[in-house]
């Protein structure tokens, strides 16, 4: 973040850190610190979402790409300039070896199993109506 938090109203108070950047990728030198220190130093998967998805998340996800992390990047999380910039972004992104995922796919994964305790709260947001995101165009 540029100027302090970019969504006010986001708790991240549970963060690993909190950093400031002007770097448009967030593979910064305090990140790179954290991830050596996640997983005994073995960060092997990274989940990107946010705003930018043509500068910010693409750049992040080509630096970690480039450590030889994971990344899954959801797309109906992403935001850009303009509709064209987040699907180019996406297509690019997939190019370099990300995976492009949803909202949806990736909450089921990282709950695991129905018996996860957030399991039935995750299923009562999901199950409420979404817009349409656009997307489905990459396919």
């Amino acid at each position: 973040m540029q100027n302090g938090r970019t969504v006010k109203e986001l708790d991240v108070s549970h963060a690993h850190g909190i950093y400031p950047k002007t770097k448009f990728s967030m593979a910064i030198p305090e990140v790179n610190e954290q991830l050596d220190k996640l997983c005994d130093g073995n960060v092997q998967c990274g989940v990107l979402f946010g705003m930018q998805a043509h500068i910010s998340i693409e750049q992040t996800a080509a630096e970690l790409c480039g450590l030889g992390i994971q990344v899954h990047v959801i797309a109906d999380a992403c935001t850009a300039s303009s509709q064209e910039e987040r699907i180019l972004a996406l297509q690019r992104l997939k190019q370099i070896g990300c995976f492009i995922t949803t909202c949806e796919s990736i909450l089921y994964k990282l709950l695991g199993d129905e018996d996860h305790p957030k399991a039935n709260e995750v299923k009562q947001l999901l199950d409420k109506p979404r817009p349409p995101t656009g997307l489905a165009v990459l396919l």
